[in-house]
């Protein structure tokens, strides 16, 4: 079933069964009653990541407090989002970008790594979930994005589980067709990594391309800056062996 796009989506903490209710926070207070000026009686989606998305009705129990009547459930919970988005951090708004579109590209899994040519660094983690929810609010997305803490490439690389294949943009690779490399991968669990503005050192790169859970692709001919490589990838991966096959 897709989602309705006309109606506002908002992600609520607590169960959400019928008959149910929830309180927003005092963010999602000022939002929904000053922002977009909803009376009492209006109607919204919500979804919490597990019991799938909910009509809910706006009550003002006091001046200062809305409760969400849950009326129906218009979605069922489907199955969690298992693209995994490995990137080098970038400047804070190129960085907000980086994630947004992560996360509308089907991304459930948000992977910060320290590469050897990283450029930026993330000063908020919080910032970086809170743009990944406003992002899933946005696109009709059910599941929860998760950001993960920092961690260097090499020890992401030590501990990485055999069955999921990484597919890494490999900016120096001798072919400009990524299709070739992408329809031999068999495993249905993937991870993409984007390198930083510098691109990946030789270390890192023949790291990578030593290990056998890893396929390196190009991106076409034309360089690209790390947020649009980012996008590219993933749409590419997801046309060819990801979730829109």
């Amino acid at each position: 079933m897709r989602a309705n796009y006309k109606m506002q989506r908002l992600v609520v903490d607590g169960t959400l069964a019928a008959g149910g209710t929830c309180e927003t926070t005092p963010d999602q207070f000022n939002y929904l009653a000053n922002v977009l000026r909803l009376a009492e009686g209006s109607e919204i989606l919500v979804f919490n990541g597990r019991d799938g998305e909910w009509r809910a009705r706006l009550t003002f129990p006091t001046r200062k407090r809305i409760l969400l009547e849950l009326v129906e459930q218009v979605r069922p919970q489907p199955e969690p989002l298992d693209f995994h988005f490995l990137f080098a951090p970038l400047k804070v708004g190129r960085l907000d970008y980086l994630v947004q579109k992560a996360v509308e590209m089907g991304a459930g899994i948000l992977q910060p790594v320290m590469t050897q040519h990283v450029q930026g660094k993330i000063t908020s983690p919080e910032r970086l979930q809170a743009n990944a929810v406003e992002a899933a609010e946005q696109c009709g997305i059910l599941a929860i994005p998760q950001v993960r803490p920092t961690a260097r490439l090499r020890d992401v690389l030590e501990i990485w589980p055999a069955e999921r294949r990484l597919i890494f943009c490999d900016e120096d690779s001798s072919t400009q067709n990524p299709i070739p490399a992408l329809s031999a991968i068999k495993e249905r669990r993937l991870a993409v990594l984007v390198g930083p503005e510098g691109g990946f050192s030789e270390e890192e790169r023949l790291l990578l391309r030593g290990l056998p859970f890893v396929t390196p692709i190009p991106l076409g001919p034309h360089i690209l800056r790390a947020d649009t490589a980012a996008v590219a990838a993933m749409a590419v991966i997801q046309a060819t062996v990801g979730d829109w096959t």
